[in-house]
């Protein structure tokens, strides 16, 4: 039996609320988040779980989601990936990811990509792939190059973190482009 959800290194599923515990240790290596995207405050246990909880508990959305990459011969977490800022009528969607510090450079963002790309490109039909990427974030600049992203441009100093001002870079990936590289 084949998945749409499952790679060469990962596969993508559904939040369970006891992995709470997971993505609390992922939330303390303060460089990782802030790389994702910023930096919280300490949650508590109670809180970590409620929102472990109400993911699991969600309808699915068949075109904005959360998903858990977990290592294809495992089942624990070793990161997120999801969909945010869809855009239907005209085909466009962004994505976000984050993979937990100790399960860096090992190959599963890159074949978590690829498959969410598939999924939105080749069953939900959507024609483009945008991502954002912080310019000092040079390992996940590095991978989406690597993966066929066309820089398209560059906010200047975008957001603020670690006490100073840096640029986003804009990356996107057309479903022809997609299916050029990667086939359907």
């Amino acid at each position: 039996m084949t998945s749409i959800w499952v790679g060469r290194r990962v596969r993508l599923r559904a939040i369970e609320p006891e992995e709470r515990e997971a993505f609390l240790a992922f939330d303390e290596d303060t460089d990782a988040a802030r790389n994702g995207w910023r930096i919280h405050p300490p949650r508590s246990a109670e809180r970590a779980r409620q929102w472990a909880a109400e993911l699991a508990a969600k309808e699915p959305d068949p075109d904005e989601f959360r998903l858990v990459i977990a290592g294809r011969d495992g089942d624990a977490p070793v990161g997120m990936i999801l969909t945010h800022t869809v855009d239907r009528h005209n085909g466009t969607f962004s994505y976000g990811i984050s993979i937990g510090t100790p399960h860096h450079r090992k190959g599963y963002a890159g074949d978590a990509i690829v498959l969410l790309l598939r999924y939105m490109f080749h069953e939900r039909a959507f024609q483009k792939a945008d991502a954002k990427v912080y310019a000092s974030n040079e390992a996940s600049l590095a991978l989406h190059r690597r993966l066929g992203f066309v820089e398209e441009g560059r906010r200047r100093r975008a957001r603020f973190a670690a006490g100073r001002y840096e640029d986003e870079i804009l990356f996107g990936m057309t479903t022809e482009e997609f299916t050029e590289r990667y086939g359907r």
